[in-house]
């Protein structure tokens, strides 16, 4: 998933809202917090106000989901896990990641082979010890900051009071009932789940009175107004540039309005959208008039919900749905979980894999469950297809299902934990039946499905012995090794993918591991940091299945490795899966399935929300088949001149940091080294000649320093430029008071009026500027820099600024289009001038500039030092809010947030879609893609869309068909390009117009005759080979074409490509 499009409205943060108490009304009554202290209380929602340090360099992409508040409450939590079977480590794996206080793992039962299906910290030689004894080393390793403790004990009522929240994964309902009690009466936060074979419940209950301090973990929304009126309810009407994005029942204040200054401040106030641009507010009709400006501001308010006990809510159920097309079932399975209970209390244990006379007196039981219940539990006709099904897998345990499972409990301690986030509401059922047999009625054998004593015990109770043979031939390509790809090599290990003679799992990824990718990516130590991702990762799945056959690579998927990957390597996968960060390599990879033909799944997640797509050859539509909305850029001229959000100022500062310390430096050297380089750039279009040059004059000459005391002066001289003289020279050219031609105010709106700042040696940002700036020009120049500030400080004293007097007739461009217009012309002058300026290269043939690649977060290197101090500093220029360092390294190093408990629940539903695949599933509607917001929570799923289909003549054709050319004749001769087009005359009635491969245009209908006369007689790949300058390589068996053709009519068709082998 990429991150999603930074707003142009102003964002404030909820550390900025301001209260005041101007403006009230019925309708603004806020909820009041419990006053807090810093003591943990036994029970309940941890307090903030611990002194706890948060590891930033850890935790850097989770506290940009939960935030610092909501984090500090999480280490100051106390919580208990009991049953350390599958589900059970998946959520302890979760919930250490996160960062509690303590983590209680809780268990008296010995390790079976069924539990190694899917419990990834048991190993074989661990069978008839304590479960949670033997799995506490192996998860207290995943976070040094969380104590982690193993508990064999009875689960008494005096116990239960040290934790603030409590997980329940495999007690009986009678036990279950009996600690619920305990935690509601006690305010102890509760959470129950559950998974058998493909089901899955999970059961909330967090106290008759929480309160939920953001619902939906969005950034708080900010608009610019242009106009209020005086009202019974004022009417706010906002900046027609964009959407103000808010909902009827939100609260907001108001900053920065002149004229009705009495909404500055106020209380937050509940509003009622009345279009995209307005929404009502409260009584105005007294209060002074509007004149203009302002900025309207989301407020989140807490919120207070009351859950119901555990006995209260088994007879009347809330329900959250998973799945609409699946309307009916929760409320079957609401019933079924109980009567399983039941069945096992009665046999001492679940019904058979595929027993048909378990499942019968399973659905018997069921029914006269039902005829006792009243209330909404009661289920006016049972589906006993479901049920009995229910029964058939209830001995299933499956690592997808777990992990599922496994994430979205954890997520919902964490919410107990926090008060971030609305919690389930307060039953959740899964299933996904669609990964068995596609065929009606299809039934396995007892015998099939029977315990082996052996590791897949419980994926064999599900699926049969026949499944997972295929699965351990299977030969998979996984594309990245980080979070995602951590948690697909975790299920692939459980599930026994390529742990047979002829399987392999590939995987590649050319990233070192850092300290940031340790939250999430759980196969990883800190050990591990500066090692190979891919190999370490390999290594540790070992550890969970020696039997997986498993290799790692380092390579970047990209026509540089399809030497690597090439037809042999493709045509020996029976799938792909991605793990990617970015759009650009998924739709890569997205290419190369579509021309191989091989399935891919493809996933991704942006903090709470995540989204899982199938992509089956001949059925779905590819990941390219539909893109996202290009994000909105900022315009230049708002960046240059007009900034009114903290946004526009940290691009600023990364456009800076990329314009002082690395293009000048590309330019510069290249200039020194390549002969062509100053061909090419005279070159340029516009006034790109002139702006490159004199980069490169500057660096190798002007601005060249030779000591540590020059970079000093350089950067005290820049900091002048930038936040002094600039401002002085846009309000010399544009005076505060200045009017538009239409009459109105020239800075209004968008535009706010800035003012200029004074050096000053005693203000810490302007120092942190020079510091960093500095220290960045020394390293491009290779000169020693220096961290003292004391000493930078005497220097500063020394460092000559010229005056600088704002001058007339300097062009300051108000919009865009001004700028692309005056960019058209050139100082040709000038030009020549720097020509004959420029040092020649051969004198300075020894001279050496490094060019800095912006790296965020290695906070020594002063790359985040800078972005920070520049951005802040333009931001005081326009007097808008500064942002911290952990908000600015969002912003400006474009992280996309992160959080374990996401990555598992998105991971666990990508691996129930392999199940359909390799058993070779057909049917469009048996594969589900999925689409989750944790934070909500929301779930939605739906079937792939189908490939859109395409005519040419009778025939029908998708993205997966082609034309198949063979090069070589039946003589051992290659078709010329005239025998390529008579075949498809003859063959296809189609006249090609026009021929290409890749960027190489091969053949045109308006090609010069005599040039069209020698190719029709060249073989093809003569032909490719000239046009393109570029060898064919030994592992190119095929070339793609790609075809314009009219029919025989003369019209215009649009045909498949055409694969043409070669060898």
């Amino acid at each position: 998933m990429s991150s999603s499009p930074l707003s142009k409205k102003r964002r404030v943060s909820e550390s900025e809202t301001k209260t005041g108490s101007n403006c009230s009304s019925s309708s603004s009554v806020r909820t009041e917090l419990p006053c807090t202290t810093s003591s943990t209380p036994a029970n309940g929602m941890a307090k903030n106000g611990s002194e706890t340090e948060i590891d930033e360099g850890l935790y850097s992409r989770q506290l940009y989901v939960l935030g610092h508040e909501a984090m500090k409450r999480m280490q100051n939590s106390n919580v208990l896990i009991s049953g350390m079977r599958g589900l059970g480590v998946e959520i302890a794996k979760n919930v250490i990641l996160a960062g509690v206080k303590t983590v209680t793992i809780h268990d008296s039962a010995a390790a079976e082979w069924r539990d190694l299906s899917s419990q990834f910290y048991l190993r074989e030689e661990d069978l008839g010890k304590n479960r949670a004894e033997t799995t506490q080393p192996r998860l207290a390793e995943l976070n040094s900051y969380v104590s982690v403790s193993a508990y064999t004990g009875a689960l008494t009522e005096e116990y239960l009071q040290q934790f603030q929240v409590v997980v329940l994964t495999n007690p009986s309902l009678e036990e279950q009932l009996k600690i619920a009690e305990v935690c509601h009466s006690k305010g102890i936060k509760l959470v129950i789940a559950d998974t058998r074979g493909l089901f899955g419940q999970l059961f909330c209950d967090f106290g008759e009175e929480m309160i939920v301090l953001d619902p939906n973990g969005e950034q708080p929304l900010s608009a610019m107004i242009s106009m209020i009126t005086k009202d019974g309810a004022g009417v706010i009407t906002c900046l027609d540039e964009a959407r103000h994005g808010f909902e009827s029942g939100d609260y907001v204040t108001f900053t920065e309005i002149q004229g009705m200054t009495e909404l500055n401040n106020c209380e937050p106030v509940e509003i009622k959208v009345l279009g995209p641009y307005t929404f009502s507010i409260c009584d105005t009709s007294s209060f002074s008039d509007y004149v203009r400006g302002g900025i309207v501001s989301q407020v989140k308010m807490p919120k207070k919900i009351s859950f119901k006990s555990l006995s209260a809510s088994l007879a009347e159920p809330e329900l959250v749905l998973t799945d609409f097309a699946k309307f009916e079932r929760p409320g079957q399975l609401h019933l079924g979980f109980q009567a399983l209970q039941r069945y096992q209390k009665q046999h001492g244990r679940s019904p058979k894999p595929w027993s048909q006379s378990d499942a019968e007196e399973f659905v018997s039981l069921c029914k006269s469950l039902n005829e006792s219940l009243s209330g909404s539990a009661k289920q006016e006709q049972l589906d006993e297809g479901l049920l009995k099904k229910l029964a058939y897998l209830a001995m299933g345990d499956l690592a997808p299902v777990n992990a599922f499972i496994g994430g979205l409990a954890a997520q919902e301690v964490m919410k107990a934990c926090t008060g971030k986030f609305m919690p389930i509401m307060q039953w959740l059922y899964f299933d996904a039946l669609e990964c068995l047999s596609e065929e009606e009625g299809v039934m396995l054998s007892e015998e099939e499905c029977a315990p082996r004593n052996c590791r897949y015990d419980g994926q064999i109770a599900v699926f049969g012995s026949k499944l997972q043979e295929k699965l351990s031939k299977q030969r998979y390509f996984l594309v990245g090794a980080g979070a995602i790809g951590c948690e697909l090599l975790k299920n692939f290990a459980l599930i026994g993918l390529a742990s047979g003679e002829g399987g392999e799992v590939i995987v590649t990824d050319m990233d070192t591991i850092e300290k940031s990718n340790l939250n999430r990516q759980f196969l990883f130590r800190p050990w591990d940091v500066t090692k190979m991702k891919s190999d370490t990762a390999a290594a540790a799945v070992k550890q969970m299945n020696p039997d997986i056959r498993i290799t790692s690579h380092q390579n970047r998927v990209c026509p540089d490795t399809e030497r690597v990957y090439d037809d042999d390597f493709f045509e020996g996968l029976d799938g792909v899966t991605n793990a990617l960060d970015n759009v650009d390599a998924r739709m890569y990879m997205d290419r190369r399935c579509v021309y191989y033909r091989k399935p891919l799944l493809e996933s991704g997640t942006l903090g709470t929300k995540g989204n899982v797509q199938v992509v089956i050859p001949f059925l779905t539509e590819s990941y390219s088949s539909s893109q996202d909305p290009p994000e909105k850029s900022i315009p230049i001229c708002t960046l240059k001149n007009f900034p009114n959000a903290i946004e526009h100022t940290l691009q600023w500062a990364r456009d800076e940091f990329e314009g002082l310390f690395k293009q000048p430096a590309e330019n510069a050297m290249q200039y020194l080294t390549d002969p062509k380089f100053l061909e090419r750039t005279l070159k340029l279009p516009g006034a790109q000649p002139l702006e490159v040059l004199e980069a490169v004059y500057k660096s190798l000459v002007t601005d060249c320093p030779r000591s540590w005391e020059d970079c000093v002066a350089w950067a005290r001289n820049h900091w002048q430029c930038q936040y002094n003289n600039n401002i002085r020279q846009l309000l010399h050219n544009f005076p505060p008071e200045q009017l538009t031609s239409s009459g109105a105010p020239f800075w209004s709106g968008p535009k706010r009026c800035p003012h200029h700042l004074e050096f000053s040696t005693s203000n810490d940002l302007h120092v942190d500027y020079i510091m960093a700036s500095a220290n960045l020009l020394a390293k491009t120049y290779g000169v020693p820099g220096s961290r003292d500030r004391a000493a930078l400080v005497k220097i500063l004293d020394a460092v000559h600024v010229p005056q600088f007097t704002p001058r007339s007739g300097v062009t300051i461009h108000v919009s865009d289009q001004e700028l692309q217009n005056a960019n058209s012309s050139t100082d040709d002058g000038r030009l020549e001038e720097l020509k004959s300026l420029l040092p020649k290269s051969d004198c300075l043939s020894k001279f050496k500039l490094t060019a800095i690649d912006f790296e965020k977060d290695d906070d020594t290197n002063f790359h985040m030092d800078f972005i920070v101090a520049a951005s802040n500093l333009r931001a005081e220029n326009y007097d808008i809010p500064p942002a911290d360092r952990h908000k600015s390294k969002l912003i400006a190093g474009k992280i996309i947030p992160a959080i374990a408990t996401t990555t598992a629940a998105v991971v666990g539903l990508v691996c129930l879609e392999l199940f359909k695949i390799v058993q070779g599933h057909q049917k469009v509607e048996s594969f589900k893609n999925g689409f989750m917001n944790l934070a909500l929570p929301f779930f939605a799923f739906s079937e792939p869309i189908a490939a859109p289909k395409h005519k040419y003549y009778e025939q029908d054709w998708t993205l997966w068909d082609r034309f198949e050319v063979k090069g070589l004749q039946d003589d051992g001769k290659e078709m010329t390009l005239k025998q390529f087009l008579d075949y498809f005359k003859n063959e296809h009635k189609l006249e090609i117009t026009m021929l290409s491969q890749g960027v190489s245009m091969l053949y045109s209908f308006f090609m010069p005759p005599a040039k069209l006369k020698e190719r029709l007689s060249q073989p093809m790949t003569e032909i490719v080979t000239k046009v393109s300058k570029k060898k064919l390589g030994k592992h190119v068996k095929a070339l793609v074409f790609e075809l314009c053709c009219n029919d025989d009519t003369d019209e215009d068709v649009e045909v498949p490509y055409v694969r043409y082998t070669i060898r």
